[in-house]
């Protein structure tokens, strides 16, 4: 193989709605090896990741390099230029939400499309970079997937200890169906390639530490994979988390968030209550589970619906 390093952006045309861009970067290393699709930005707002991704393309040499890495520095483009929270300015959809994609769909839908095309459908196994979005205020975790097959899941139980953050959440409830996979990991994990997905950063900010963590992670999991001979090691003690689950908001109006992430709370434990807009407290939000808050919404507007938090039982 010859080692290389190619960025190019790939056009998503107009359709039922405005086109748009992805940046892509493909390193070729010397030798054989995996191909590893690393994708930052499905939600805009998703900072650190993005960072990341660009500080790994200045530092990974195509020279050491056995296997070929591919990198997605921006999937959701107009939401990350918009600013936008979980959803796209354009129409309205969550990214992260809507894979495998169509041809024909809305901007979202066209982005997945392309991505599970130019970038899933070459890869051997993924690792899609999230954060804390720009409403919450998050601890590093990553999500593990239980799928049918043990052979998958030793894989995928594989590169969730090689990133090297020690809280993993086992996620027993993801979809199946290939044509209605939803999510970015989960596309890839029902055309057979190990997936994660990674959890790093809070609040929207660009802080050093969840930066320089989501680098550390992929460079572990590329020494797993044996595409680095170099990096960090596995997790040596990992919290499992299991059960969890996401509360979602039982009204709409004005925030209150009343425990911090990293928090350990017993189930029926006040997380958050509600006012409306005149300040009268309209709902209170509690803990389902004794576990961590992995999450809390700690801005204020809220949506009824929309996620407030998500708890996560350490497993015994």
């Amino acid at each position: 193989m010859t080692p290389s390093i190619e960025s190019r952006t790939l056009q998503i045309p107009a359709g039922v709605d405005a086109g748009t861009e992805i940046p892509l970067t493909t390193i070729r290393g010397a030798r054989p090896g995996p191909v590893l699709a690393l994708v930052a930005g499905n939600h805009g707002y998703e900072y650190p990741p993005i960072l990341a991704l660009q500080r790994l393309r200045g530092v990974i040499d195509p020279a050491t390099l056995s296997g070929t890495v591919l990198m997605v520095h921006v999937a959701n483009m107009p939401s990350f230029l918009g600013r936008t929270v979980y959803f796209s300015p354009i129409d309205g959809k969550n990214l992260n939400r809507v894979y495998p994609g169509r041809a024909d769909g809305t901007v979202s839908e066209r982005i997945a499309y392309a991505i599970t095309r130019e970038v899933i459908d070459k890869a051997d196994c993924l690792l899609d970079l999230h954060c804390g979005d720009g409403n919450e205020s998050l601890r590093p975790y990553v999500y593990q997937t239980v799928t049918p097959d043990e052979q998958m899941n030793a894989a995928i139980a594989r590169l969730a200890l090689a990133f090297g953050i020690d809280h993993i959440l086992i996620d027993r409830n993801r979809p199946t169906d290939p044509e209605r996979s939803l999510y970015c990991s989960t596309t890839a994990i029902t055309r057979w390639k190990p997936a994660i997905t990674i959890e790093a950063g809070f609040l929207g900010t660009t802080d050093e530490a969840s930066v320089q963590q989501i680098v550390a992670g992929v460079q572990g999991v590329m020494r797993e994979l044996k595409m680095l001979e170099t990096g960090p090691p596995p997790v040596a003690k990992p919290v499992f988390l299991d059960p969890s689950e996401v509360i979602f908001s039982p009204a709409t109006g004005i925030l209150y968030p009343m425990v911090e992430r990293g928090q350990m709370v017993a189930k029926g434990d006040l997380l958050a209550y509600l006012t409306d807009f005149f300040g009268t407290r309209i709902a209170e939000i509690r803990s389902p589970l004794d576990g961590v808050v992995l999450y809390i919404v700690a801005t204020p507007p809220m949506t009824e619906g929309q996620p407030a938090g998500c708890i996560g039982q350490i497993g015994t």
